[in-house]
């Protein structure tokens, strides 16, 4: 199944709506680094989030990959993969100086919730794990995290300014939450600090997705 075409043909109808284009696990192993280098021509930077989890070397090789694809500003790896792995990670794209992609430690998955924690043998709840993992990404030398709205501002007072925070699981408030536990509008996420907001479905989903996208732009300027 094609999925190059349809994410190319979305592309291309965000143009000037949108900032960067996230490629994911499904588009990437479906069409891998090509689907990048697609995207990438059609002027967009890209979010790289293949939430990179492994030993240390593994995701060395991987990140060092991932860096020499055209476009790719933001990339993730998961920050339960422990200090040393993070730290290797950083590693790997120190060489490239100012155009490196900036390397983001995804803390809580957005569906889960503090009952799904414990399932896992994680100590909850969520917001303080995430501030604790964010802390730990801070120390390996990541550039920010990838966190849900609810953890913001505690992970902001945590790792200050300069620290990025990407928010997914956003739902503007006339969408479903879908499979999502912790959830915010637009507005509650900048509000909360964000630097990035990740919209998935709410967009691709829609019936128009340009026009979703800029109203989402517009409810974003007027939280600013």
């Amino acid at each position: 199944m094609d999925r190059l075409g349809p994410a190319a043909l979305l592309a291309r109808k965000l143009r000037g709506a949108a900032g960067l284009f996230k490629v994911g696990n499904q588009l990437f192993t479906s069409e891998g680094p090509r689907a990048v280098k697609t995207l990438a021509a059609l002027g967009f930077g890209i979010f790289l989030d293949l939430k990179f989890h492994d030993i240390p070397n593994t995701v060395v090789h991987a990140v060092s990959a991932g860096s020499r694809l055209p476009g790719v500003r933001l990339m993730t790896l998961h920050t339960t993969g422990g200090l040393e792995m993070m730290r290797a990670a950083r590693g790997a794209v120190r060489a490239l100086g100012k155009k490196r992609p900036q390397l983001l430690g995804v803390t809580i998955l957005t569906s889960m919730d503090d009952a799904t924690l414990r399932d896992v043998g994680l100590a909850g709840p969520a917001a303080v794990r995430a501030v604790e993992l964010a802390k730990l990404a801070q120390q390996a030398g990541l550039d920010g995290v990838v966190a849900s709205a609810h953890e913001v501002a505690g992970i902001r007072a945590a790792c200050g300014r300069k620290f990025l925070i990407v928010v997914p699981g956003i739902r503007p408030q006339s969408s479903s939450a879908d499979d999502q536990a912790r959830v915010a509008t637009p507005a509650q996420a900048i509000a909360a600090g964000a630097d990035y907001l990740v919209v998935g479905r709410p967009i691709t989903g829609a019936a128009d997705p340009r026009g979703s996208a800029l109203a989402i732009g517009r409810e974003i300027s007027e939280a600013v």
